[in-house]
């Protein structure tokens, strides 16, 4: 009879184990594999704990995406669509969780298509805000129309928003016939509803053919959370990766208000005038794309225009000239920020830091016309700096003069290290281990007799670094940015922001 060695004796073919007698030779002993490092037992021991939580297939191909190629990850988009003041900008602040959209009581604020990241229930989407959709217009609200339009082309899914107290209009019927040639899924939210009379007004919304009208009201929270989750049933889960050609000059954006040399920076970076510089602010309005030859490597060089004010005040060619530099931005992969050294930090500038940030990009902060700081201030100037942007201390800084090409030759340094830390990509193994000690130290704080505990993390992406940690229970925001400063910390990341998000997972419940 053939028997094998059995963890508790030795088995025959059958698998049934008996006593070992003296005379069976002693199995051989379990040579530790070389290959497997401390960081991989970590990640096998913590894996081992998950079984105990309610994980998908989803959650576990996502922390299996150590091995993906360089690529820039694309989220599906979710359309906010309808006619003029229906509250779509007041529906997209509530989504985001934050006064981002610009929301005022007259129609027409919002003209342009406008995304923004958002997450729910652990999944990541773009959340598109569009202009109102009317017929037989003209003038800018056609081109208002038209954005919206393509916008309905672009979305993976849509919220089509009516204001429930009004009920379904022409134009409401109008943007169905839309809807329908667009095929793509549509969520109806009966938005301004705020109690059950409102309810019950808004099922006469069923008569438009869309489904279920979701009664919200985006003013105060109401029945969001049952809308975003119908929403995301219909967005699309698998999107494709963008691979990314590693030869392809990279793309950067001169971003800043106006007259603060950004056309004078790009002429002496090419080393000759390519683009127009004239003492008048706001000379530049198009975005100009130059290739340059700088450091022996080919960039793409993208001035734009000075951002003057929010987008909603700005009129004629100034509104499209901030509009096409956002875009501009969302197109780069590094922005260099300029900021005028010989006067305070003003609102503009951070309004332009915080729309590279928001965008994701990779960013170095240009002090520029530092040569007409005297030395005796330039101490104080040192200490504002540091209290200015405090919050941005990730952000390498370069001082120069573009009119003189002083420092000029630091900007290289700083665009490498900055593009090599949005493409910086942390192994699951090291990062788990790095949180480990991390919680270990410091705790998540107890909350009304709770703890949430971190199960595992993963870097889902790069170009922004993403990092997605599934949890026991919800992290406060404190304590993600936290993690956050102690990543850079571990890791380095200058010149490039981080996203960390969390999934929340209970656990699987008990069988009796």
């Amino acid at each position: 009879m053939n028997e094998r060695p059995t963890a508790d004796g030795v088995g025959d073919e059958e698998g049934y184990a008996r006593p070992m007698s003296a005379d069976d030779p002693l199995p051989a002993p379990r040579e530790s594999d070389p290959e497997e490092s401390l960081e991989q037992k970590k990640e096998a021991a913590l894996r081992a704990g998950l079984d105990a939580y309610d994980l998908s297939e989803e959650d576990f191909a996502t922390l299996d995406s150590d091995a993906e190629p360089l690529t820039e990850a694309t989220l599906p988009t979710l359309a906010i669509i309808g006619r003029p003041n229906v509250g779509k900008s007041t529906l997209v602040n509530r989504i985001i969780g934050k006064r981002l959209a610009v929301v005022e009581d007259k129609p027409g604020v919002t003209r342009d298509r406008v995304s923004y990241p958002a997450e729910w229930a652990g999944v990541d989407f773009m959340l598109m805000d569009t202009g109102g959709w009317e017929s037989k217009v003209e003038g800018l609200d056609l081109s208002v129309a038209q954005q919206a339009e393509v916008a309905i082309d672009m979305a993976d899914a849509v919220i089509f928003v009516v204001d429930a107290k009004v009920g379904a209009t022409a134009t409401d019927e109008q943007v169905v016939k839309l809807l329908r040639a667009a095929n793509k899924p549509v969520v109806l939210a009966a938005n301004k509803v705020d109690g059950p009379q409102g309810e019950i007004e808004a099922t006469v919304l069923w008569n438009l053919g869309l489904g279920e009208p979701h009664p919200v009201s985006a003013l105060h929270g109401r029945g969001t959370g049952d809308l975003l989750d119908a929403a995301i049933a219909v967005l699309p889960r698998e999107m494709p990766q963008i691979e990314v050609d590693p030869d392809a000059p990279r793309r950067v954006a001169l971003v800043g208000r106006p007259n603060v040399g950004k056309s004078s920076l790009l002429n002496k970076l090419a080393g000759s005038n390519r683009v127009v510089v004239n003492e008048v602010a706001g000379t530049t309005r198009d975005p100009v794309d130059e290739i340059v030859e700088y450091g022996g490597r080919k960039w793409v060089l993208v001035d734009t225009a000075g951002i003057r004010r929010r987008v909603h005040q700005t009129s004629g060619a100034d509104f499209y000239a901030s509009l096409r530099t956002g875009a501009a931005i969302a197109r780069a992969e590094v922005a260099l920020v300029l900021l005028d050294a010989s006067g305070p930090l003003t609102e503009q500038d951070t309004r332009v830091i915080s729309q590279v940030v928001d965008a994701g990009r990779a960013m170095v902060l240009v002090y520029n016309k530092w040569d007409l700081v005297d030395e005796d201030n330039r101490f104080e100037l040192e200490r504002s700096i540091e209290q200015d942007l405090v919050q941005l201390t990730w952000a390498p800084r370069v001082n120069l003069s573009a009119t003189t090409g002083w420092h000029t030759n630091r900007l290289l340094p700083a665009l490498d290290l900055a593009l090599s830390s949005w493409d910086q990509r942390i192994s699951t193994g090291r990062l788990n281990s790095f949180l480990g000690e991390l919680v270990s130290a410091h705790p998540h704080p107890v909350r009304s007799g709770k703890q949430p505990k971190i199960l595992f993390a993963t870097q889902a992406s790069t170009r922004p670094p993403r990092f997605v940690i599934f949890a026991s229970g919800f992290l406060e925001p404190t304590y993600r940015r936290f993690i956050e400063r102690r990543l850079r910390e571990a890791f380095g990341f200058e010149g490039s922001p981080i996203q960390v998000s969390v999934r929340v997972r209970e656990k699987r419940s008990r069988k009796k």
